[in-house]
């Protein structure tokens, strides 16, 4: 059981911060996107990391802490349905 859970945890770690970074290079080119369409009042590294800023203080990299819940939750559903239901 104890390797489930610590092999378990490594395998979500690693899911998460793969889609952690492929949020923020995706975040990171709408940006740049964005930069293009706008009146350019600050240079592009400033508005690229303002907005970056702004896009960790949001609710959805808190949202990619779900690759932890979700799965675990399920577990615990089946396990509780397959012994006790």
């Amino acid at each position: 059981m104890i390797r489930l859970v610590v092999f378990g945890f490594l395998i979500l770690s690693v899911i998460y911060i793969c889609l952690f970074f492929y949020s923020r290079s995706v975040r990171k080119a709408k940006l740049a996107e964005w930069y293009l369409e706008s009146d350019k009042s600050v240079d592009e590294d400033t508005f690229i990391r303002e907005g970056l800023q702004k896009y960790d203080n949001s609710l959805r990299p808190k949202l990619l802490l779900g690759v932890y819940v979700v799965p675990i939750v399920t577990v615990l559903i089946i396990i509780y349905l397959t012994n006790f239901a």
